[in-house]
């Protein structure tokens, strides 16, 4: 692509580009950048925010992964930049161990909707190569991931959570990207948690928590009475909560009296 035409945008890639200068001044605000720091992207897009990550910061490098060859090659000819590296590769199907020699990673990155959280449990996997970031999702998702009780509480927040210590920032109304998308977005950032809380027979203990989530209006005793644990030495005041009213110490000191 020789010319400025711009390629064409791909609803099935949930390409939606943002428009809004201050949303990305605020992502590269509020991490860690210097002349040290390795900055991966995922979905350069047309390069709105590669080009201010090249722009405001003094970054060893800014490696992006893009999906679409059409958009990554209008912007491998609009950004002249010998730190900007675009590597025309889906990011859930990358070996992501090409990334060890320079760790830790920061990542900035507007993240298509529809594969949000195959992306966060890639980074998940991945979480020793990232120091820190701060991710572009969905506002309904973001506040799944950060609730800790009642509505959208569930395993898979508990999972990320325990991980990772999350904050949300900003929320981005539709008309700051184009096309508009259907719904609010929101910034959320992010630093992996290296040392974690010790789970006796942790992979049972995930394994229990989605028992207990799959019917959240169940209380903990209706749902302990569909497994082999027994329960009677709980306090009924702790067993008569559903799901949604526990907390993870909750949950915690129901396991460790479990497996006691």
């Amino acid at each position: 692509m020789k010319n400025n035409t711009e390629p064409r945008k791909k609803k099935a890639l949930g390409q939606h580009f943002l428009r809004k200068q201050s949303v990305v001044d605020h992502m590269i605000d509020n991490v860690v950048i210097d002349s040290k720091t390795p900055v991966l992207e995922i979905g350069c897009g047309d390069g709105f925010l590669t080009r201010s990550i090249l722009d405001q910061t003094k970054c060893k490098k800014l490696l992006c992964y893009e999906i679409d060859p059409e958009w990554a090659e209008f912007v491998n000819e609009k950004i002249k930049d010998p730190r900007l590296e675009i590597r025309v590769e889906n990011f859930l199907e990358t070996e992501l161990s090409v990334l060890e020699n320079d760790k830790p990673w920061v990542l900035l990155a507007n993240l298509p909707y529809q594969v949000t959280f195959p992306i966060l449990f890639k980074l998940l996997e991945n979480k020793h190569l990232f120091s820190e970031g701060i991710v572009m999702i969905q506002e309904e998702v973001a506040q799944k991931i950060v609730a800790q009780k009642g509505k959208g509480y569930n395993a898979t927040s508990l999972f990320l959570q325990y991980h990772f210590e999350l904050k949300l920032m900003e929320k981005i109304e539709p008309q700051a990207f184009t096309p508009p998308p259907k719904v609010h977005s929101r910034l959320i950032y992010f630093k992996p948690k290296l040392k974690l809380e010790k789970i006796p027979n942790e992979q049972e203990f995930w394994k229990f928590l989605k028992l207990v989530f799959k019917q959240p209006r169940r209380t903990l005793k209706n749902n302990l009475k569909q497994t082999h644990h027994n329960f009677s030495h709980f306090s009924e005041i702790l067993i008569s909560k559903r799901a949604q009213q526990l907390t993870f110490e909750d949950f915690l000191t129901v396991w460790s009296q479990i497996n006691s």
